[in-house]
């Protein structure tokens, strides 16, 4: 039985499609990557797919904006209990002083005897800061006195030749905690002869540190 010589070229004609190839689940993101073994992906090219990443979805964007508030409530809150426990304001009034003023308190620390007039000027019901008047406390001598205190402390022990680290740390801590110790006991006496005054802890502190200029 003889078959047609154009047999198999008219039957490849008819030949049935191929199905096409399905859609892929995932995108492709391996193009920032290189295409050949042993080479590194493009500098920044994964950093800057991530970013754009992050910025384009709307939960890290709203994550984002939460931590942010969060820290900004956090920091207004130790603001505010800074404040309720230490005034700045207060506090800047003990260190408005002048190279004029440090020199009479100094003298007068020393040689006190000669001094007439120990009244704290006042004006319009608020007393003038240090730098305008002798007599008002101030925090600024007994901080740089006690400085002075430990330094020459150390220096002492050094010419003993007893000196070391942890024997200064120890004087200065044990003269803060005097400090500290006698600062209390002025306000518990304060307290237990219901005494009114208008002297706050830093007018204390103020004068149990002048103690140290001598």
């Amino acid at each position: 039985m003889a078959y047609h010589s154009g047999y198999g070229a008219h039957g490849s004609k008819h030949r049935a499609r191929a199905a096409p190839d399905p859609p892929p689940l995932f995108d492709d993101t391996s193009g920032a990557y290189s295409s050949q073994p042993g080479e590194y992906p493009a500098p920044g090219a994964d950093v800057a797919f991530n970013v754009n990443h992050l910025l384009g979805d709307p939960m890290a964007n709203v994550a984002m904006a939460y931590g942010s508030s969060i820290a900004s409530h956090g920091k207004d809150m130790v603001h505010k209990e800074l404040h309720r426990f230490v005034s700045v304001n207060k506090l800047k009034y003990f260190f408005a002083v002048d190279t004029a003023y440090v020199a009479k308190k100094l003298g007068l620390l020393v040689f006190p005897y000669t001094h007439q007039n120990w009244e704290v000027q006042y004006s319009r019901d608020v007393p003038l800061p240090p730098r305008q008047d002798l007599n008002a406390p101030d925090l600024y001598i007994p901080t740089m006195a006690f400085i002075t205190y430990v330094l020459l402390a150390g220096m002492a022990l050094g010419i003993q030749k007893r000196f070391s680290p942890e024997v200064l740390g120890l004087c200065a801590s044990t003269a803060l905690v005097w400090v500290v110790m006698e600062v209390l006991a002025l306000l518990l006496g304060v307290y237990l002869a219901t005494v009114r005054s208008d002297l706050s802890t830093f007018h204390l502190l103020a004068y149990s540190g002048y103690k140290y200029v001598g």
